[in-house]
């Protein structure tokens, strides 16, 4: 059987690098350490790439679904930084960037009737390698509740109230469980939130959000806080959005421990 032709290892004469050129959205089942449990099985979004020199045409696609499945059952923090080289090398390529994205549950027990739940949190892994280096970290999305300070102290009744988003993206010298990261979140909001509440359960969130309130600034100025004397934190980003209940638009604000 002749050879069929490699049309992607033909030469390109434009002279552009392409930075990051793969595959996106790929789903793949992944294992993910758990503090309670030992292990959590759940399914990752891998979008995956490497950078690609200017004079190939074009990357083998394929390839990287292949490096994948090398890995089947065996995906984890753990493993990060080989999946990254396998992935250059099986590339033939300089530079390899990885996202995995998934769903993480935690068992939440409400406050007052003890009725307990699961909860899913989205987290990644996002990690980039090259011949000299490599960076790793995780970003974790979890939802809250904020109640507006303003709004309490100038109403005689009540205060508006609304689900806020605040997303972490962390680096850290050793490992960190993401419950214990989720829980630092949670608590720099005016009440975290949970996915069943009976009626007392529902009484007590409301009053401890109205005797907790806080603007989309404070949110963030407390979990800096809170991350920056963390010594094992070495970089972060933190944001915040107030999706709000009174206006057609969210609150939002941004900080960032530089490295």
């Amino acid at each position: 059987m002749a050879p069929i032709h490699d049309t992607q290892k033909m030469r390109d004469f434009r002279q552009i690098e392409i930075n990051k050129v793969g595959v996106k959205g790929v789903k793949y089942p992944i294992t993910v350490l758990d503090k309670t449990n030992g292990v959590q099985h759940t399914i990752g979004t891998f979008n995956i790439y490497v950078g690609l020199p200017h004079h190939f045409k074009g990357t083998h696609m394929s390839r990287f679904v292949e490096v994948i499945n090398q890995y089947h059952k065996k995906i984890g923090i753990n493993v990060f930084p080989t999946i990254l080289g396998d992935i250059r090398e099986h590339l033939e390529a300089e530079f390899a960037h990885l996202e995995i994205t998934f769903d993480y549950f935690i068992d939440k027990e409400a406050p007052v009737s003890r009725a307990r739940s699961k909860m899913a949190y989205e987290c990644s892994f996002i990690g980039s390698q090259s011949a000299d280096k490599i960076d790793f970290m995780v970003r974790i999305n979890v939802p809250v509740t904020s109640l507006c300070p303003c709004s309490k102290a100038i109403s005689e009744n009540g205060a508006h109230n609304q689900r806020s988003l605040v997303t972490v993206n962390f680096s850290f010298k050793n490992f960190v469980w993401i419950e214990d990261m989720i829980k630092t979140i949670e608590n720099a909001s005016s009440c975290e939130i949970y996915p069943l509440l009976k009626r007392p359960d529902e009484k007590h969130v409301t009053e401890k959000a109205y005797n907790n309130p806080m603007f989309v600034e404070d949110m963030v100025r407390d979990l800096f806080q809170r991350l920056q004397a963390d010594k094992n934190i070495t970089w972060f980003t933190i944001e915040a959005e107030n999706m709000e209940s009174i206006h057609n638009h969210s609150a939002y604000a941004y900080v960032e421990k530089y490295r």
